[in-house]
């Protein structure tokens, strides 16, 4: 065991020690013995059906609607950095995120690892996950394979994000806040009956305008502020007492700053800061993960626009021996990204590089999954259904002549011809995917102590990508614009995922479970062309097609409640094994992003969870994840066996305070402070560069109504202002994190 990691170690099970004793403590202590009261008992849905959160043979981290306010949770990474053993990266643009979880993860144009489902309806594509998130009623997060339930991407867990539901009551809230960089926020939501209880809606959405944070030198303007725009509107209808049915339409707009990176290995010329130094233009320092510059020197500045539309509907009919329900789900995500190309200096034409690149992404689908419930109060339960998906993609990668007159936009068509910003490389191609599944479960009751359960699901992914033959990578033997047909590939992907599960209740307040799964992640295919790219440029091992993912986990865990319920104290053991893996490979020339399989992957770890009701509005929470995981095999090159999964963090820890209380019937303080832990992360499976482990602080502060009708909260995210990057890619291409941010926020609610 090495130093750090003994040290965090001791530090975690310190902490776990000290929340722990002071419940005890407290029972040493009447005055501090009546104010207590149990931790918060969460009702969730991870089974598809209503359950206790300590009752469920499942490793699951939940929020409710108030620890999501109070934890000021907007967006994915505001609680995915409270979850052990799950971590998310974001670069680029608004929509391309890299989430790890238990040692699988997601790279650049890749399937996620998890499946993410809102109000019941799977989310189709990741650049979906890092949409803004508000008037949430709660989210969990499951850690292992979930595929038995939730389909192809479940192959590391699942997030399951519920939204708050119409009222019947009128009812709303209003907020409004001001941050660092010019950060202004506005959300709010309206919710009541139109027709009594027998019709309600529910109209919310939020705004965000910011400046940003960090600046181009070179341009003197701010590189990364955003305007973004959410809407969600619901209708409820009860046509009886055994029908339902509830209709949702979403909208979001994201349009800002994109592309921001820097090559490490630029070397500047002294005289001319953002410029090269054209005797030895890429002589500079050896890239480092841990090297971290806050400044931009591109020719021109990056650009992104993201849109997504859902329209769902969701019938529901008790029949008595079952609940029948089916949605109905169509997405279109499109986005849109620009901006200077490898190695992001003002030097333009410097050995053929430091052009213009752009990115463009449409995609649509329609999605419908019917499913039969059995009653939740019987000793033997099940459930059955199917899920059929239907997806069309077209995207566009391509690179240009930075003649300094601008970016020309690229979706469908290149503009090889045009003088402004000719185009130099273009790929292209349309996407037609259809899945469909079969899916059941069955859990019985053998005992008022002991639960056996099985969950099964086929998964079956056609896929078709048709080759554009005016782009300018290889086609297809045969393929021209006289011979589209020939410029078509096809592959399927299919995969049984079985799932045992066994629980045993040792008494009331504490649970033994184990399980064992199968999870799956469809393959997909490169953009045409990159296999013979990448060997150009000395990459070996590209296909234009990428494997199909499975991994098999074992796990084994407790959950218990302590000390009259003050103290909540989870854990859980794993180990999977995974079989081609993914990992990205940038080709800075051609601007290609290329995936790659690892034929094998073994990972195995641990996590704790403690939560601690110290005294009456005093909480404390802690957790801790370890991973251990190596490359087993990897044909492409054999010399890595043994090395560091790439973008898997060896540990993640948080922990922290939160105190609530009233001074007056008017008046009451609200303080929480945290800190999470990032551990040390490769990016490569050669493991060239990791970065080091690091810790972000945050803290709020403010004042409230009691009853909760409003609150202005002062709040500051990576206190100590800590740098580091956010991604790094082999060849040393990085992107910074955030800064230290502050916001003040004022919220009524009626």
């Amino acid at each position: 065991m090495t130093g750090p990691f003994r040290r965090v170690l001791k530090g975690g099970v310190a902490m776990v020690c000290l929340m722990g004793a002071l419940p005890a403590w407290a029972q040493e202590n009447p005055a501090l013995e009546t104010q207590a009261v149990g931790v918060e008992d969460i009702v969730v849905s991870a089974r598809l059906r209503n359950e206790r959160l300590q009752d469920i043979p499942l490793a699951v981290t939940a929020f409710s609607a108030q620890s999501i306010a109070d934890r000021k949770i907007e967006g994915v990474s505001d609680f995915l950095s409270s979850t052990p053993n799950v971590s998310i990266n974001q670069s680029q643009s608004a929509g391309v995120s890299f989430l790890t979880i238990r040692g699988v993860s997601q790279v650049r144009n890749g399937e996620s690892p998890v499946a993410v489902v809102i109000d019941g309806v799977q989310q189709v594509t990741s650049r979906q996950l890092t949409q803004e998130l508000f008037d949430l009623e709660r989210i969990e997060v499951l850690r292992g394979p979930q595929g038995a339930l939730y389909g192809r991407n479940a192959i590391g867990g699942a997030i399951v994000i519920t939204t708050k539901a119409p009222s019947k009551d009128l009812e709303g809230t209003a907020s409004a806040g001001y941050g660092r960089g010019d950060d202004y926020r506005v959300r709010g939501s309206v919710s009541g009956p139109l027709m009594g209880d027998a019709l309600r809606f529910r109209v919310s959405g939020a705004y965000r305008d910011l400046g940003g944070y960090y600046r181009n030198v070179h341009l003197d303007r701010k590189v990364d502020g955003v305007e973004d725009l959410n809407l969600r509107g619901q209708l409820f209808a009860e046509l009886s007492p055994d029908f339902t049915v509830d209709l949702k339409a979403q909208y979001g707009r994201t349009e800002g700053g994109g592309g921001n990176f820097q090559y490490q290995s630029a070397n500047f010329d002294p005289a001319r800061p953002c410029f090269l130094d054209l005797t030895n233009p890429f002589g500079g320092p050896a890239p480092d993960a841990n090297r971290v510059s806050r400044s931009y020197c591109a020719t021109n500045l990056g650009y992104n626009l993201r849109t997504t539309k859902q329209v769902s509907l969701r019938l529901q009919y008790d029949a008595g021996f079952a609940t029948i329900t089916n949605v109905t789900a169509y997405d279109q995500v499109k986005e849109y990204i620009q901006g200077d190309q490898f190695p992001y200096t003002a030097s333009v034409d410097v050995f053929g590089t430091d052009g213009t690149q752009t990115q463009y992404e449409n995609l649509k689908a329609w999605s419908n999954e019917l499913r039969i419930t059995s009653p939740s109060n019987q000793p033997f339960r099940w459930m059955a259904g199917a899920y059929y998906l239907d997806t069309k993609r077209f995207i566009s990668t391509t690179t240009g002549d930075d003649n300094l007159q601008g970016i020309v936009t690229v979706k469908r068509q290149p503009q090889f011809n045009n003088p402004v910003n000719p185009t130099l490389s273009f790929l292209a191609d349309d996407n037609h995917n259809r899945a469909w599944a079969l899916f059941g479960n069955v859990a019985y009751d053998v005992t008022d102590r002991l639960e056996l359960s099985f969950a099964g699901r086929y998964d079956k992914d056609r896929r078709r990508q048709a080759v554009r033959p005016d782009q300018t990578g290889s086609l297809p033997i045969g393929c021209s614009a006289a011979t589209p047909d020939n410029c078509i590939k096809r592959n399927s992907y299919d995969l049984f995922q079985p799932k045992f599960s066994a629980k045993y209740k040792v008494s009331d307040n504490l649970n033994l479970f184990g399980s064992w799964g199968v999870g799956f992640r469809s393959g997909q295919f490169n953009q045409s062309g990159v296999s013979a790219v990448a060997a150009a440029a000395g990459v070996t091992g590209v296909s234009d097609v990428v494997k199909q993912e499975k991994a098999e986990t074992f796990e084994a865990g407790f959950k218990s409640d302590l000390f009259g319920r003050r103290l909540r104290l989870n854990g859980t053991f794993y180990t999977t094994k995974d079989e081609n893996p993914l990992y990205f490979v940038f080709i800075g020339s051609i601007g290609a992003q290329v995936l790659v399989n690892i034929d094998r992957v073994r990972s195995t770890g641990f996590e704790l969870e403690a939560q601690a009701k110290i005294a009456d509005g005093l909480d404390a929470f802690a957790n801790y994840g370890y991973t251990h995981s190596r490359i087993k095999a990897y044909a492409v090159d054999p010399a890595q066996v043994g090395n560091w999964t790439p973008y898997v963090p060896k540990d993640t820890w948080s922990m922290g305070v939160q105190y609530r209380t009233p001074i007056t019937d008017d008046i009451g303080i609200f303080a929480r402070g945290d800190v999470d832990h990032h551990g040390k992360q490769y990016w490569d499976p050669e493991n060239s560069t990791a970065r080091s482990s690091y810790e972000l602080f945050n803290a709020r502060l403010g004042i409230e109504k009691p009853d909760g009708s409003w609150s202005l909260i002062a709040s500051v995210d990576n206190l100590f202002d800590k740098k580091y990057n956010a991604e790094w890619v082999l060849g040393g291409f990085a992107q910074t994190g955030l800064p230290r941010t502050w916001s003040i926020d004022l919220t009524v609610r009626f």
